[in-house]
């Protein structure tokens, strides 16, 4: 049903399990998932009719569903959830530098972005906050590069939701950074653009994710984005819990 949506690029939702180099165990769990047919409390008493309760086992709150595991537990949002996206925005860091030519290891993991990198009239800020002359109220989009001699300016901001919410989190993010976007092209003299790139916790990803990854410098994969978003909550929560 996520992908119902006309705005769902079915293709390159399923293209990372087909090329994406990933194990049969994980692409069966992954598969799993995306069916909702994992283990959950919820699957447990609403499908296999078992008489237990259907509630979160690490927060207690809500129901055990894959939805809820994947992005919306406050307890895997502590740790899991941010490391999952802050791999998602590690590699897009890297391979800008790489394209500028700042400074970067051999592998992408290996990567320790700085605050703020310059080379030849880039910029390039990785979680800074922007002054603004006038209050913004969200103004620290993830990645910010900043190119003097051509006056542009790139927003980008990187979210792993719900697989049904892939399509809202991108219009969410377009309209979040709006104000801030104004400012910044009012005080730096500069044309800005908001990047979202959004990947849902399964893979699922937009007709316009393409679009948007070619409008940020470097090389990027929607494959190699969508298998280093799936590993920390979904993999090692099952793992550890679901199966204990």
């Amino acid at each position: 049903r996520s992908l119902d949506d006309t705005l769902v690029d079915n293709e390159k939702t399923y293209r990372w399990l087909k090329f994406g180099g990933i194990k049969g165990q994980a692409e069966s769990l992954i598969v799993a998932a995306q069916d909702q047919a994992i283990s959950t409390n919820y699957f447990k008493r609403i499908i296999l009719k078992e008489e237990i309760g259907s509630k979160c086992r690490l927060c207690k709150e809500y129901e055990e569903t894959i939805d809820h595991l994947s992005s919306g537990c406050p307890i895997l949002v502590k740790n899991e959830h941010i490391v999952r996206h802050d791999k998602v925005c590690l590699h897009l860091h890297y391979s800008i530098c790489k394209e500028f030519g700042i400074e970067v290891p051999d592998n992408w993991y290996s990567h320790v972005p700085k605050s703020v990198c310059e080379h030849e009239g880039i910029t390039v800020l990785w979680n800074q906050g922007v002054q603004t002359d006038r209050e913004v109220l969200v103004n620290r989009p993830d990645i910010i590069i900043k190119k003097k001699q051509k006056k542009t300016c790139i927003l980008i901001d990187v979210s792993v939701p719900w697989d049904r919410n892939v399509v809202q989190k991108e219009a969410e993010k377009k309209l979040k950074y709006k104000n801030l976007s104004i400012e910044i092209q009012r005080m730096w003299n500069v044309k800005c653009f908001v990047i979202p790139v959004i990947i849902g916790a399964t893979g699922t990803v937009s007709r316009g994710l393409r679009k948007y990854l070619e409008l940020i410098p470097g090389k990027h994969s929607i494959d190699s984005l969508q298998k280093i978003s799936y590993p920390g909550n979904i993999t090692q929560y099952y793992s550890a819990n679901l199966e204990a």
